[in-house]
């Protein structure tokens, strides 16, 4: 399947990027790839450069970010160009890489590393003015570690952007002593809020939303409560500055993952607390006095959902269609970019069941086996690893994968 992608792109490779009509995305079924009784899994782009986030038009085009460019693209844009209901088209777009993008209002919004721009879209889903976009934020951090600036946008014209820590800790120079308070929250570890129809907007002009963020690449705002939620990537590698109080097990096992419903002037902890799924407790970080057992944080949030250590969840959906059995309706899908040590799965889709914008039961795996290994008793190397999530207009969601560059897209078919 692969090697016929791979062909189609060779055939194609020459054809101008503002129509390849000849680029059949003919959506290839993924048996590999588990999903539920009644669900189908298809391939309808393969090789693309290392896929990030999504945002599907009305019409069914999709946009996706790459990390990785090709020909230092940093967007594909795969759409229908004739009408006929089918994806048989592909344009390369924009000169910088990133993760952010969503659609919103005619517009879309598409991140740097350091700043949002903004695109006008036509009635078809095109951008218009691919040239001379808007620049809405800019002089955002950006130091080479957990630099993506992921976007959510609320019903209010405010756009919420996600900047993480280049620094996992908060420490002294030379020392395992964390620093309080620590001066990184003022420009990292956190969510700030933009408006969205402001040009130039930095630091100054934004609202530091929430902090105590470690790194966030997964968000979305839930429009059943009208609240953000995002999904945090925990710390590790704790044994490593401090043995006495953690073992190498206990490192890959802790701390959780975590999902958090924020509210404008939320901390979720970081650096001074993390979450341990195990005990259900905030325990006190080991560079500011922490053993492994104390407690701290009592003003920091507690987390909506709390998943296993080192999953890296990438990709937040709340799921807005009627395509789904209701169970899925208003619930939350999670892109796993990572794999557990104690679970021994990863690279997987997970989704959370929510009623009344909370919550209501514990987390399942909903797509499994992108790995295309046994994660287990591994034979060769990953495959793929999910990254972005995005939903069309028809119900179904589209699954992106930023090391093989594939694009999935899940629907109901009904049980048999």
């Amino acid at each position: 399947m692969r090697t016929i992608f791979r062909m189609r792109y060779l055939l194609v490779a020459a054809v101008s990027v503002s129509l390849l009509s000849a680029y059949n995305y003919d959506e290839t079924p993924a048996p590999a790839i588990k999903v539920p009784a009644g669900f189908t899994t298809t391939i309808i782009g393969s090789e693309l450069g290392g896929t990030r986030h999504m945002a599907v038009t009305s019409k069914g085009g999709i946009y996706a970010k790459i990390s990785k460019p090709k020909e230092a693209k940093g967007m594909v844009y795969l759409y229908d160009s004739n009408g006929d209901g089918k994806i048989d088209a592909r344009k390369d777009l924009l000169d910088y890489k990133g993760t952010g993008i969503v659609i919103k209002d005619n517009y879309l919004y598409s991140s740097s590393n350091t700043g949002v721009y903004r695109y006008q879209l036509d009635a078809n889903g095109e951008i218009t003015n691919i040239d001379s976009p808007e620049l809405i934020v800019t002089g955002l951090v950006a130091k080479g570690r957990d630099e993506s600036k992921s976007i959510a946008l609320d019903n209010a014209d405010n756009i919420y952007v996600t900047v993480g820590s280049y620094d996992e800790t908060c420490k002294e120079k030379g020392t395992n002593k964390g620093i309080s308070p620590c001066a990184l929250l003022d420009s990292v570890g956190g969510v700030w809020r933009f408006k969205t129809n402001k040009l130039n907007q930095t630091y100054g002009d934004g609202v530091r939303y929430a902090t105590g963020l470690k790194n966030i690449v997964g968000l979305d705002w839930n429009t059943k409560s009208n609240k953000l939620f995002v999904m945090m990537h925990g710390r590790g590698q704790f044994h490593e500055a401090f043995p006495n109080y953690y073992t190498p097990e206990m490192s890959t096992k802790l701390p959780a993952e975590t999902m958090y419903e924020l509210h404008e002037g939320a901390d979720a902890g970081w650096p001074y607390v993390y979450y341990d799924q195990f005990q259900k407790k905030k325990i006190l970080c080991p560079e500011y006095g922490g053993d492994g057992k104390k407690t701290g944080g009592e003003k920091a949030l507690n987390p909506s959902a709390a998943f296993p250590a080192h999953l890296g969840p990438n990709g937040l959906l709340f799921y807005t269609g009627t395509q789904f059995p209701a169970k899925y309706r208003n619930g939350a899908f999670i892109a796993f970019h990572g794999q557990s040590p104690e679970l021994k799965k990863g690279y997987m889709v997970g989704f959370v069941p929510f009623k009344n914008g909370k919550p209501s039961g514990p987390w399942e795996i909903f797509a499994d086996n992108f790995a295309g290994i046994d994660l287990a008793k591994p034979t060769g190397p990953v495959q793929h690893r999910p990254c972005g999530l995005a939903q069309g207009p028809d119900g179904s969601i589209y699954v992106s994968d930023d090391l093989g560059g594939t694009i999935y897209k899940i629907s109901y078919k009904g049980a048999k």
